[in-house]
């Protein structure tokens, strides 16, 4: 048989094509694209915050997508049409006849399977008189169907063709059809064809593919430019110790504040007004630095805006206003690009691949920068401003004499008529806000945990081992402060907002926050010690027996005593030989007993064992999973986005002023997140102190810190020998199992000759 291939003349095959196209891309696009609107939530309403700030930044995030609607409705119109056209795709592909259909002269000529050659001449007469093309009724395409059935059927050649191939011409030649039309191929449209193909492919394609390269080689991982890396490298090893004045210098100098390097940053004349007139209210600005790119004008722009921001002043609505909200929202991300800087010349200092090292000083400056753009206050300032409603003259009731309420900790922990009577002067109204935002605030449990993971002892350090400290965080709404019954562990906070805690390894060390004992408690000095007995006292005094005096036996009596007979000290025996053998059963059952209870002990703890394995595996695992962006709402509405709690934990040597482990970015606390942090172990055995932080990104007076002591002993001696391969010299041999060797591995010099 031949092959041939062919274009579909009909266009059938090519609406076939395009009909399960358009399914398999409607279906997945319908689903994933098509705008859902969200439910209105109104429990989640009731809890937002409806101070003027948060209201007006609601606002302005809904009129900062005037898109959103058009392009919502530009997306229900493609996928309805879509809909629309393979519906009519479907019509029209049910609606084709085709030629190449099943031929069956029997259906055609309505005679059942085996019917006699006078049958068949019968029904084409029959029908012949009706579809004939001279008749009135008659239809040229049925009637030649039927002829063809009629000789299929009267021919023998042509009946055992279609009994044996189907068809009543015999095998054909096998085709392959093209799902595309004829049209396509034809010689008026070839140079329409080539220059669309051509469009597409050549020109178009590679436009896309290149301007998608070339922006995406400008910037980092997170969307942060190459360029202001390198300056933030510069600066960050030219300044070690970095205070945050200086950060600020440098964070208002990054590039995505340039025009020149951002299409998005909009220069006006108005600047050249408002600037200077800004630059009165703000103190130590260092407008007057010479150093580049310090004293280009984007970067004092940017350095007055973010001044202002910190120091709430209000700006012009229409111009730098707008400016402040662009400039605000992005200085999370180069903050945590700076602090990623910071830790990576900390890296090459310890390698050696550069000179100065950069302070634990410069990277905890860089954290604290953080949580006050977030805030948009100073961190010298009151952590209770970042309340709604709380001014400066609120926190002269706060810092009383009767009270000195410093932190949110310990104005949660207050008794709820003392919270409320701290600002009788708001409305019920406002202080409803301060507690919604107060009680939704975080509440972090801190828990550490030091070990050596895959080693024999876990619990012991040794020189140059690799320490896994596992961070726990355990997130609680603030609200479970709130009152005196609901508070079950009651934590002291530093003026800082640090919680200091110390922790030992291996050992149990007295909490230094639990609460002391009252003096009632106390045992008096030189007092004896008691044991409380455990057996419970009767109220009925014992009555004391009498004690019989028995008389002793004297010597002369004793030897005139008449001897025990034989039967009575025969008794006497047996039943000393019974008391013994009750005795030794009872010690037998005690000791099977005993062994029983060891064994049970034994199992439970292999099984814990076994199940605390299991759980490290599995955080292992889930640590090295993507990391998510969701945790928790962020009340902060001078700041113009939406934020979640991000979270920044790493150990230090507050002795050396050193970074031991890089600082790990916690994206995702939502209720419960574990962290491991591994850093090498001193080389010289002794005991050392280190400090495990935890710094908020968010939030102002929420850090903490944990003190980890570290009872480093030397590394145990490397083993040179295998012991299965050392032999004991003091174990004789017997002399027979030496011959025995000698004759097995002897050669054959050593045998003797024919």
């Amino acid at each position: 048989m031949g092959q041939k291939f062919q274009y579909d003349e009909s266009g059938s095959t090519f609406f076939y094509f395009l009909l399960s196209f358009l399914v398999l891309v409607l279906i997945p696009a319908t689903f994933y694209y098509w705008p859902k609107k969200k439910k209105r939530d109104i429990s989640e309403e009731n809890k937002q915050c409806k101070c003027p700030g948060c209201v007006s930044k609601r606002e302005y995030l809904k009129a900062a997508e005037p898109w959103k609607g058009p392009k919502n409705f530009l997306i229900k119109l493609i996928i309805i049409a879509g809909w629309i056209i393979l519906i009519l795709l479907a019509y029209k592909v049910s609606q084709f006849d085709y030629e190449m259909a099943n031929f069956d002269p029997y259906e055609i000529l309505k005679i059942p399977l085996g019917a006699s050659q006078t049958e068949i001449k019968k029904a084409y007469r029959k029908l012949s008189l009706i579809l004939h093309p001279d008749k009135d009724t008659g239809n040229e395409k049925e009637f030649m169907k039927l002829t063809k059935a009629y000789q299929a059927l009267t021919d023998e050649e042509a009946r055992r063709n279609w009994e044996i191939y189907g068809n009543p011409d015999g095998p054909g030649a096998m085709s392959f059809g093209i799902a595309l039309p004829s049209w396509i191929v034809e010689k008026e449209n070839s140079v329409w064809v080539l220059g669309l193909y051509a469009l597409v492919f050549m020109v178009a394609l590679p436009i896309v593919v290149g301007t998608w390269w070339y922006r995406s080689i400008k910037f980092t991982g997170d969307q942060v430019l190459l360029d202001t890396t390198q300056l933030y490298y510069y600066f960050f090893n030219k300044t070690p110790n970095m205070a945050v004045r200086r950060v600020i210098m440098i964070l208002a100098a990054s590039l995505e504040f340039d025009k020149k390097r951002n299409s998005e940053i909009i220069e006006r004349q108005s600047d050249n007004e408002e600037i200077p007139q800004l630059f009165k209210k703000l103190q130590n600005l260092g407008e007057k630095n010479k150093e580049r790119p310090l004293c280009y004008l984007y970067s004092i722009k940017a350095r007055a805006i973010i001044h202002a921001h910190l120091s709430r002043i209000p700006l012009n609505p229409i111009t730098l206003e707008q400016d402040r909200k662009y400039i605000i929202g992005k200085c999370p991300y180069l903050i945590n690009e700076q602090v990623n800087c910071v830790n990576q010349l900390i890296m090459l200092a310890y390698a050696r691949r550069i000179n100065k090292l950069p302070t634990i000083d410069t990277v905890e400056n860089c954290m604290r920068l953080c949580p006050m753009i977030v805030q948009g206050m100073w961190e010298f300032k009151s952590p209770l401003l970042q309340l709604p409603h709380i001014n400066d003259d609120n926190l002269k009731y706060f810092l009383s004499k009767k009270r000195q309420i410093k932190t949110l900790q310990q104005y949660a922990q207050l008794k709820g008529e003392d919270r409320r009577s701290l600002l009788r002067n708001l409305s019920e109204d406002e202080y409803e806000n301060v507690m919604k935002v107060l009680g939704r605030m975080p509440y972090i449990d801190f828990q550490t945990q030091v070990e050596v993971m895959d080693d024999e002892n876990p619990k012991e350090v040794t020189a140059g081992a690799i320490v896994t400290v596992t961070v726990t965080l355990i997130r609680k709404d603030m609200s479970t402060l709130f009152g005196d019954e609901s508070v079950k562990e009651e934590i002291q906070i530093t003026e800082n907002g640090i919680d200091e805690v110390k922790e030992g390894v291996g050992e149990s060390q007295p909490n230094e926050h639990s609460a002391k004992r009252p003096a009632w408690m106390k045992q008096k000095k030189g007092g004896k010690k008691t044991k409380k007995s455990t057996k419970p006292s009767n109220k009925v005094a014992s009555v004391p027996k009498p004690k019989v005096e028995e008389s002793p036996i004297p010597t002369t009596d004793r030897k005139k005593e008449k001897p025990k007979p034989k039967e009575i000290i025969k008794n006497d025996q047996d039943e000393d030989e019974t008391d013994e053998s009750d005795e030794s059963d009872i010690d037998n059952e005690t000791n099977d007993r005993s062994s029983a209870e060891e064994d049970a002990i034994k199992t439970n703890e292999d099984d814990d064992q076994e199940w605390e394995k299991f759980r490290k595996i599995h955080d292992r695992e889930k640590s090295l999973e993507g990391k998510s962006k969701t945790s928790h709402s962020v009340h902060c509405p001078y700041f113009p986005q939406e934020k979640q709690e991000y979270w920044w934990t790493y150990i230090c040597d507050r002795k050396s002023r050193t970074l031991l482990t890089a600082p790990y970015h916690v994206t995702s606390l939502v209720d419960r997140e574990m962290v491991h942090l591994k850093f090498t172990a001193p080389n010289w055995p002794g005991m050392y102190t280190f400090t495990v932080c935890l710094r908020s990104d968010s939030y102002l007076g929420f850090d903490q810190q944990r003190d980890i002591k570290l009872d480093v002993k030397e590394a145990p001696a490397e083993i040179t020998e295998h012991p299965q391969w050392e032999f004991d010299d003091s174990e004789e041999e017997d002399p027979a199992e030496n011959n025995d060797r000698e004759s097995e591995y002897a050669t054959d010099d050593d045998l003797p000759e024919d």
